[in-house]
């Protein structure tokens, strides 16, 4: 399951560099596929919407931290543990019940975000 941030999160901002696939970004701030990862070309994402790896993607939150599930691998193939959990100083980095995944699917995407 990807890890979410919750809406408890302080703004320290102590998760983001952590994250081995640049998957958390500050509230309100576009990302992208391709920032930290060796993507390239076009993505398919978990909605099956097909984006440019390149093309700037809105915000999932705008008053805190997120984490975007497209790129989140729980830090399998990384780490033993999330690292954004692990660092965050209020807990608020926590499992996404609504999206469960095995470490196989983790590991697959890690595979995808780091060609």
């Amino acid at each position: 399951m990807a890890i979410i941030i919750t809406d408890d999160c302080i703004n320290c901002g102590a998760c983001e560099p952590e994250c081995p696939n640049n998957a958390i970004y500050e509230g309100g701030i576009e990302w992208k596929m391709s920032d930290g990862t060796g993507v390239t070309g076009k993505y398919t994402l978990e909605t099956n919407e097909v984006v440019g790896v390149n093309d700037p993607q809105n915000p999932i939150m705008d008053d805190f931290y997120f984490i975007v599930p497209d790129k989140c691998t729980e830090c399998v193939g990384f780490h033993e543990e999330p690292q954004c959990a692990a660092v965050c100083p209020v807990d608020c980095c926590v499992p996404d019940e609504d999206r469960v995944e095995s470490d196989e699917v983790l590991l697959d995407r890690k595979e995808r975000l780091h060609l």
